[in-house]
């Protein structure tokens, strides 16, 4: 008996928008009617346009701040499931919180498993995403996981500079594995950058591990939040007789004085997907879409196909 295929419609939550547009237009198919009613108090209400009844329905929307995309978020699935949607997916490419993945103190929560918990009680039957800050996190949805991975994104862009003497860096210890998955694409040797912090957003100290004179040095890391630590990491780096620096990092959180953080680094360029929208132009930021990948991800998904087939370089 042949496999049956429900309706497909793709809809945006107001934070992500554009990429959600670019991933309607990769997939073939125009993004549904939603509208965002609006209180004075700043209370909303996210209401469809046209039925979903039956139709498998894709909810395409980053959590970054503020915390009303992940409201927004929730209160599109809640009335998706509520107006009969026979399947719902979380299509959250920047997936928010998932730096509190752990209780690495006292007393603190772990906002990553919250908003995995607030998603499936909403009612979603999957999720997908992009590098998660931790993959463990995937553990903590007892529904389908999708996790795609950027390397697939960016591995292209960086075999097209042609670097003689790449070297692939990890701006901390804990992104050494991270650093090490890109550098087989490669076979390229790993330097790592040993910080310490004072507190959140405030580095102490760094020195580097290994040898990066005369090399071509791409520094790999999932969120660029203040920028601080790449520019530290390219500055020590640039110091210790490397030829040039560049970072890549899949969402370009870039709070505070990030921009102006980045222009004055000695980064020759900051590579970004746009998982989230930029807040302003810089010269030194290129950005590559993810919308190619998303929409490849979503097809296979409806269509009963292979998510991992597009891990391949």
């Amino acid at each position: 008996m042949p496999l049956q295929f429900n309706p497909v419609k793709l809809f945006a939550g107001t934070g992500t928008k554009e990429l959600a547009k670019r991933i309607a237009e990769q997939y073939g198919k125009p993004l549904g009617d939603v509208t965002l009613n609006r209180f004075s108090d700043g209370e909303f209400q996210p209401s469809y346009d046209e039925t979903v009844r039956g139709c498998d329905v894709f909810l395409i929307q980053s959590t970054y701040q503020p915390s009303d995309n992940l409201m927004e978020l929730l209160l599109m699935v809640d009335a998706a499931k509520r107006a009969s949607a026979h399947y719902i997916t979380a299509v959250v490419p920047y997936y928010g919180l998932a730096r509190q993945d752990r209780k690495d103190k006292p007393r603190v929560a772990i906002g990553a498993k919250l908003v995995a918990n607030l998603l499936k009680s909403a009612g979603i039957h999957r999720i997908m995403t992009m590098d998660l800050h931790a993959a463990q996190i995937q553990g903590f949805f007892d529904i389908p996981v999708d996790h795609l991975d950027g390397s697939v994104i960016f591995v292209p862009y960086i075999k097209s500079l042609g670097l003689d003497n790449l070297i692939i860096a990890s701006p901390d210890m804990g992104g050494s594995y991270r650093a090490r998955t890109f550098a087989k694409f490669f076979n390229a040797e790993v330097v790592i950058c040993d910080k310490r912090r004072k507190r959140a957003n405030e580095i102490e100290s760094m020195s580097i591990i290994g040898d990066v004179v005369g090399q071509d040095v791409v520094l790999i890391d999932d969120i660029c939040d203040t920028a601080g630590t790449l520019a530290k990491a390219a500055a020590l780096i640039m110091e210790k007789g490397a030829n040039s620096v560049r970072a890549v990092c899949t969402h370009p959180v870039l709070s505070g004085k990030a921009y102006e953080t980045v222009e004055n680094s000695m980064l020759t360029e900051l590579i970004v997907t746009d998982t989230i929208p930029l807040k302003q132009e810089s010269a030194k930021i290129r950005v590559l879409s993810t919308a190619p990948l998303f929409a490849k991800a979503i097809a296979n998904v409806n269509e009963h196909g292979s998510i991992s087939d597009l891990f391949n370089v």
